[in-house]
This record gives structure tokens, sequence and C-alpha cells, in this order.
């Protein structure tokens, strides 16, 4: 990246340049494309369309935003070394960077809160959680990222006077990054990352906490019900001329609970990991530069960037591909080919007017729960 600009860079350098711009490439092709199949995937799909696929559908697209807005001018001027858009979109640019990685956050936030309150209370959560109250949402969350960004941004608060200009040879090229002023990155952080970080956290633990309570209840609840249907098989006379090799059949159903059991931890897991694993090294560094310029090298700083931004890319990964509803809808939506086949596709697809509860989590969960206890609990844990 720090090649000497006007000369014949060096091998070893035009090499690193090349590896590191097509790792970036792919980096970006893989968040656009991914959050792309999710938006089309929650518009094509009716039993996609629910309540809380908003705020999934809201940090798709900001998201997208991060790959085709940020990431693409980041990957330019990382490359080159220099700022070669303008002193004007500049300031543009840090703001839809600063503005569409809040967005993205909130909206994790908010998912974990829709969730939390799908699993806690299912009966309630039709008359909490409504369309309006979900656009509410997802609009107060765009307007204070956009509060957090373009305002202090386009009022020149957020940086220090003094600009930075990049020298080579005698020659002075323009430069642009994330020279933050202090009292604007401590603000700022704590808007985007730190308190949405601390309530995501609380949530999950909460979260899988339920859970797990949950998993032990509906083994309880279940377990003298699978005893007395054990007793009633054996009391039934094998006849003589039933073969040896008759088995009475096993109604311990374990596998669903340990399924969901080791659901719960995997998704809580992964979730957090790999959002902290993204945004805690650039948000501890992001503070720590603007009280020491020194302190933090420039190559740091733009590898921990792009850790951040990569958590764009992995976000279509855990909360779409995940969800088997969503890697059927992917899997069909690749594999159309022509109008004529993705009509009969959308037709097939969708569900009839019987099996239209599933569209909606409360109706889904009253649907189960006539069926069984156990079973509406086991939904419950499985929604995670």
């Amino acid at each position: 990246m720090d090649t000497i600009v006007g000369e014949e860079p060096e091998p070893l350098s035009l090499v690193s340049i090349v590896v590191v711009g097509i790792f970036l490439s792919v980096l970006i092709f893989l968040s656009v494309a991914g959050n792309i199949l999710v938006c089309i995937a929650i518009y094509t799909e009716r039993s996609l369309r629910r309540i809380g696929n908003l705020f999934l559908a809201s940090l798709a697209i900001a998201d997208l935003f991060v790959a085709s807005l940020v990431m693409t001018f980041a990957g330019v001027n990382d490359l080159l070394g220099y700022w070669i858009f303008g002193a004007q979109f500049c300031d543009t640019w840090v703001a839809f960077d600063v503005m569409c990685s809040t967005a993205s956050i909130l909206n994790l936030c908010a998912i974990s809160m829709d969730r939390y309150i799908h699993i806690k209370d299912p009966l309630r959560y039709g008359r909490w959680v409504t369309r309006r109250v979900a656009v509410i949402t997802i609009a107060a969350i765009w307007l204070l990222a956009a509060f957090v960004s373009f305002v202090p941004i386009s009022l020149g608060i957020h940086r220090p006077d003094q600009p930075l200009i990049f020298e080579d040879n005698g020659k002075k090229y323009p430069t642009c990054a994330l020279d933050l002023t202090p009292t604007y990155a401590v603000v700022s952080s704590c808007i985007s990352f730190y308190f949405p970080c601390v309530v995501m956290i609380g949530i999950y633990c909460r979260l899988y906490c339920y859970a797990q309570k949950h998993v032990k209840s509906i083994k309880a609840v279940t377990r003298p019900g699978e005893v007395a249907e054990k007793q009633r098989y054996k009391s039934i006379r094998r006849p003589k001329n039933q073969p040896k090799k008759f088995k009475v059949r096993n109604l311990h159903h374990s596998s669903p609970y340990h399924v969901s059991d080791h659901k719960a931890a995997v998704t809580v897991g992964v979730i957090m990991g790999v959002f902290l694993i993204c945004w805690v090294p650039f948000f501890c560094v992001n503070i720590t530069a603007a009280f020491c310029k020194t302190c933090i090298g420039g190559q740091t700083f733009k590898i921990l960037t792009w850790l951040g931004y990569s958590n764009s890319a992995f976000n279509p990964i855990i909360y779409s591909i995940f969800n088997k509803e969503f890697r059927d809808a992917f899997k069909r939506i690749l594999t159309m080919r022509n109008p004529w086949c993705c009509a009969q596709d959308v037709g097939n697809i969708h569900p009839r007017n019987s099996d239209r509860f599933i569209t909606d989590y409360a109706a889904k969960n009253v649907v189960v729960m006539n069926s069984g206890r156990s079973s509406a609990e086991l939904e419950q844990v499985s929604a995670i």
C-alpha cells in the first residue's frame, strides 16, 4: 500500500497490492451479494414477510450501503495511499461511513430486542411488536445514525482544524481518514457501539439463560408421559408368530431437546462472538487514536477498520443462511433461469390460505400451542 507515487513500485509491493486488492474486492462482492439476496428473499417470499424480518431487511440495507458506499471508496483510498475523489466528497464519505456502520450496529441491537420479546412472551408479541412499531423503530434508528454522522461532520466539528496532507517527493496529495476530535470520538463511539453492545450482551445472556431453563422445563414436563407410554407398550404381549427382532418403539424423543439446547448455545455464541471480534478492536483503537495521534500506526488502523467492515459480510451468514427458510429462498433465487421458471416456483412456494399462520410469530405460537404444551415451548426455544 505504501508505494511511492510516480516511481515504479517494487515487485513485492506490487504483489502485495494485487493480493490485498483481490481480497478487498472479494469481501465487497460477498457483502453486496449476500445482502442483496437477503432483501430479495424477504421481498419475494411470502413466508419471510414477518414483522421481525423488517429489522433484518433494514440490517441488510445498512450493510449493503456499507459495502457499496463505504468499502468501495475505502478500498481505492487504501490501495492508492491518498484520496482522489475531492475534498468535498471526503466529508460525505466519512459521514456515510459513520452513518451506515452506526445503523448496522443499531439494527443488530433491534434484532436482539425483537427476538428476546418473541421468546420471552410470544402471546403478547403480536400486540407489542406491530408493523407500525417496527417501522417507527427502524426510522428512529436511521435518524439517530444520520444525526450522529451528518450533523457534526457538516458543521466541521468532527476533526481537528489542520488538514491531512500526504507528501511524497515534494508533491502533496490530499488524504481522507477518520481523524476525529476526542470529544466526537467518545460520543459517537458510545452511541454507535458501546451502548448497543452492552444492551446486546445483556439481552443475549438473558435470552440464553431463559432458553436453557425452558429446555429443562420441557424435559421435566414430557418425561412422565414418556415413561407411562413405555410401560404401556411393555404390557402388550408379543404375538407368537412375531419375529424375535421385534423391538418396542422408543418414545424418548430427546434429540429435539438436545438440538434446541445446542442451537441456542451456538447461535448466541456466533452472534456475539463475530460481532465483538469485528467491532471491539476498531472502537477501542478509534478512541485511543483520537487522544494519541502517534500511538496507533496507519496500517494497524486500516486493518482494524476493514475488520469492522467485514461484519457486513458476516451478517447475512449469521442471521440468514443459518435459517432454513432463508437457505431455501436463496436456492430458489439462485436457480431461477427464466421468467416461466420463476413464476412456477413462486406459485409453488407460496403457502396456502390454511398455512398463512406461519407468516406471523404470534399466530404461529398460538397454533402450535393448541397441539400441546411441550411443542409450543420447544418452538419458542427454537426461534432463537
